[in-house]
């Protein structure tokens, strides 16, 4: 049996265990050790208590799809993007999209109206600059309706915390390669010496499937990975992580797993024991939450929707948070984005039933 199945039926064992139980261990290795088969939907909830809906928008406004979180650097405040009450901000010039909430859940700052036509990815630097994604482009019909949306899109930008705009990469609109363009850029990370890791690709039939490396003032540097399965390749690169030595994390959501890389883009490993990934989030102990809300029969069979708890040293798989349950979903549904802020509360940007969900102790 090959490692990538023995992966998906034992998610207790991490791969570095698998692979030595099949050939001679890497040199200074731990021993390999037996952890009896659990079943994921049996593993402990971390989390006593849900909170739906949590954070409030003034003036009545309802939340749209949110496809992705994170945590202000003083670990409590969140910020989010949001698609304009809707599946887009195509016609909603007027609403912002970038938006921060207290720890209650109240709006303290919000910008980015008329900027984006469908914010995707959301990363919060060691200064507190806000990026953000536009993974889109209008579409013909939609520009026939709403003129005003060309030039929008493919684009990613760097806000202060006051919502200046301080750097943006691709062009306006405008799909296609690195240096000049972006080609539905994904998600967007700044490695602790500043350069700019930019995941692209968003569909399993649409190329490309690369991260796209830039230095801290936006000069291209490379790009690596290519549209494919194996090694290296992507198929919807859909979320990116550091971990504390500085590995690269990518949620290759169209190929069930998570790949890991140097910060030149060499390929290190594959994970799979963590379902078919839309975003991975690391936290200062070492410990990963990985949000998958598509398995099942169709994709990825053998595993469950929800949210996998693991260990980035081990690889193992120690918990699981179930998915909501919708009408017309049998398997439930999850979010795409996910981050835990410093007290431990963890926050998931909601799209198939929109808003925010909290969990907490």
């Amino acid at each position: 049996m090959s490692p990538r199945v023995i992966a998906r039926l034992l998610p207790l064992v991490s791969l570095a265990a698998i692979v030595g139980c099949e050939g001679e261990q890497e040199a200074g290795a731990q021993p390999a050790t037996e952890t009896a088969a659990v079943a994921v939907t049996d593993l402990p909830n971390p989390f006593a208590s849900m909170n739906r809906g949590w954070g409030n928008l003034p003036g009545g406004l309802e939340w749209g799809q949110v496809s992705a979180v994170d945590i202000d650097r003083d670990g409590r405040h969140v910020w989010v993007a949001d698609r304009c009450g809707a599946s887009n901000c195509i016609g909603a010039s007027d609403r912002p999209v970038v938006i921060q909430l207290d720890p209650d859940g109240n709006v303290t700052r919000s910008f980015g109206a008329g900027m984006f036509i469908r914010p995707h990815g959301v990363f919060v630097d060691a200064e507190n600059n806000v990026w953000v994604t536009d993974h889109q482009n209008a579409r013909t019909e939609q520009l026939a309706e709403n003129p005003d949306a060309a030039g929008v899109g493919q684009q990613v930008f760097k806000f202060s915390p006051d919502g200046q705009v301080l750097l943006t990469i691709g062009t306006a609109g405008e799909p296609g390669d690195p240096p000049e363009r972006l080609n539905n850029p994904t998600d967007v990370i700044v490695a602790p010496n500043g350069d700019i890791f930019v995941s692209e690709g968003h569909s399993n039939a649409n190329p490309p499937g690369r991260i796209s490396k830039f230095s801290a003032d936006g000069t291209f540097i490379k790009s690596f990975g290519s549209f494919g399965e194996g090694p290296g390749q992507f198929r919807t690169p859909h979320g990116l992580a550091f971990d504390a030595r500085g590995r690269l994390y990518v949620a290759d959501r169209g190929n069930s797993r998570i790949q890991v890389f140097d910060q030149e883009g060499n390929f290190l490993e594959e994970l799979e024991q963590f379902g078919r990934p839309n975003d991975v989030f690391i936290d200062d102990d070492g410990t990963m939450y990985v949000i998958d809300s598509e398995s099942g029969a169709e994709d990825n069979p053998g595993f469950v929707r929800g949210i996998y708890v693991g260990n980035v040293a081990t690889g193992q798989v120690t918990g699981w948070i179930p998915p909501h349950q919708m009408e017309g979903r049998p398997d439930g549904t999850h979010g795409e984005g996910v981050a835990v802020d410093a007290e431990g509360n963890l926050y998931v940007a909601e799209v198939s039933v929109r808003g925010i969900t909290k969990y907490s102790n």
